[in-house]
């Protein structure tokens, strides 16, 4: 299981995370990029490496 986490400070609201995460664990609210479906989370890093910001991180629980 993995822990996704956003930084909403960091995130420009680009949506790359969101466009790009294969099992739809990314929405955006306000602008921003949240975490709805954590639970989903693989583990891919695919997030991480199109996030242009670094706002998100990821840990194996």
């Amino acid at each position: 299981m993995f822990l996704v986490t956003v930084d909403a400070e960091k995130c420009e609201g680009c949506e790359e995370c969101a466009n790009n995460c294969p099992v739809a664990v990314f929405k955006m609210e306000n602008g921003k990029c949240v975490v709805v479906q954590g639970d989903l989370c693989e583990g891919c890093e695919t997030c991480i490496s199109v996030c242009p910001s670094g706002a998100i991180t990821l840990k194996e629980m």
